[in-house]
């Protein structure tokens, strides 16, 4: 089993009510909330929750695959991997340990892919949580100053998998409870307690259509099985 993980997501339609009734967010002026996406992936642009002013959060695009404010070179340059950061060394990488400590975000998304098998015949799962249309996953922003343009960009905070899902993936993404979103968010809290498998009972696991396998398919049945 491979270390990195959470390489795909998808997320289901969201109206600017939906998001008013779950965070205290403000709602860009005459902007279309985000489109539904069954197969984001890293390299595109994702919305992202975060900070602003006086309590309130935003909801902002960002590049899926953190940049650190520290990278001064064209992007193309980055070799490195950073969709993913695991949670037991993210305040000590370099890549990471500035956004951990100033630029936590969250995450929204319906579910997330994971394979399994041998190579050449491996088969996806969609893993979701029961119950619950839409949830976040922790996350971490920086912005970057890349050839004279801001690149705001995310990446996924992972942690050991839990039984639901240890048998596709030794890891599965930091999934936070809508309760510590707050807590999530404020860089002067300590969040060590929240880097920990979701509950097992409360998640759900299917198989997912193949055509997931390929980035540019799009489309509502991908979450479904052939």
């Amino acid at each position: 089993m491979q270390d990195n993980m959470c390489g795909r997501f998808f997320r289901h339609g969201v109206t600017w009510s939906d998001y008013q009734a779950w965070l205290n967010l403000i709602p860009p002026d005459e902007i279309e909330p985000p489109e539904a996406t069954y197969n984001a992936a890293p390299g595109t642009y994702q919305p992202i929750l975060r900070p602003a002013h006086r309590g309130h959060i935003e909801l902002a695009p960002a590049f899926w695959g953190l940049v650190p404010s520290w990278w001064k070179k064209p992007l193309k340059e980055k070799s490195f991997s950073s969709f993913n950061a695991k949670s037991e060394t993210v305040a000590e990488k370099p890549v990471f340990r500035g956004a951990y400590r100033h630029h936590r975000c969250l995450v929204p998304i319906s579910g997330y892919y994971e394979w399994t098998g041998r190579k050449g015949a491996k088969t996806p799962f969609a893993i979701g949580l029961r119950n619950r249309r839409h949830f976040c996953l922790a996350g971490l922003y920086d912005v970057a100053l890349i050839e004279g343009s801001e690149l705001h960009s995310f990446t996924v905070l992972t942690t050991q998998a839990n039984e639901a899902t240890a048998g596709i993936h030794a890891r599965m993404p930091v999934i936070l409870q809508q309760q510590d979103f707050a807590r999530w968010l404020d860089t002067s809290e300590n969040v060590d307690d929240l880097l920990k498998p979701f509950a097992s009972e409360d998640m759900d696991v299917w198989p997912a259509h193949p055509d997931v396998g390929n980035v540019r398919n799009n489309h509502s049945d991908l979450i479904r099985s052939q």
